[in-house]
């Protein structure tokens, strides 16, 4: 359980005001090479069904027979009910959001969480704070790994046709967090 809380110390630190820096090009719709290494998406270890890098941020893991782990397969539903309308379906941005599959993977995590928690402006666009918002905290990291996976191209768009059982650990985190 000692990588569970990831998401909700983010959060915290990032709702406390701490300083995080975030550049204009960092969140902004970089091309990605996926044939590149990235150190930011491969697999070091897991947790529990939950995937990490050497870095312990959470990352997607796809299997050879095209199974996603289960935090991506669950991104996509989170995804599609909370952030689709603005951003588009797949991450693929829309005439009033940007493209976000490239920034996952593009920008850093703690970067990705501060603007998800507390939203952000530059000039006329807006993306609202969603830190109070328990369908989207609950569930950042999966709406997280699911943009990256689709940021490197490593699951189509749609939704993904295997996944890997849910862990009794993602069920008691679920639980945990949305007070069942």
């Amino acid at each position: 359980m000692k990588r569970a809380a990831s998401t909700f110390f983010a959060a915290a630190i990032v709702a406390l005001g701490l300083p995080a820096t975030v550049s204009a090009q960092s969140w902004s719709d970089q091309p990605v090479d996926v044939a590149a290494d990235h150190p930011q998406v491969a697999v070091a270890y897991d947790d529990g069904g939950r995937y990490y890098t050497e870095d312990d941020v959470p990352t997607f893991n796809v299997g050879e027979d095209g199974s996603v782990d289960w935090l991506t397969f669950s991104g996509f539903r989170r995804y599609h009910s909370e952030c689709h309308v603005c951003h588009g379906p797949d991450g693929e941005g829309s005439t009033y959001a940007p493209k976000i599959k490239n920034s996952a993977v593009n920008m850093d995590y703690y970067d990705f969480v501060d603007t998800v928690v507390n939203g952000r402006a530059n000039g006329n666009s807006v993306m609202p704070h969603f830190g109070d918002n328990q369908n989207v905290m609950c569930y950042l990291d999966d709406i997280y790994v699911y943009l990256k996976a689709r940021g490197m191209e490593a699951i189509s768009r749609g939704r993904p046709a295997k996944k890997e059982a849910k862990s009794d650990l993602i069920q008691e985190n679920e639980n945990a967090c949305m007070g069942s």
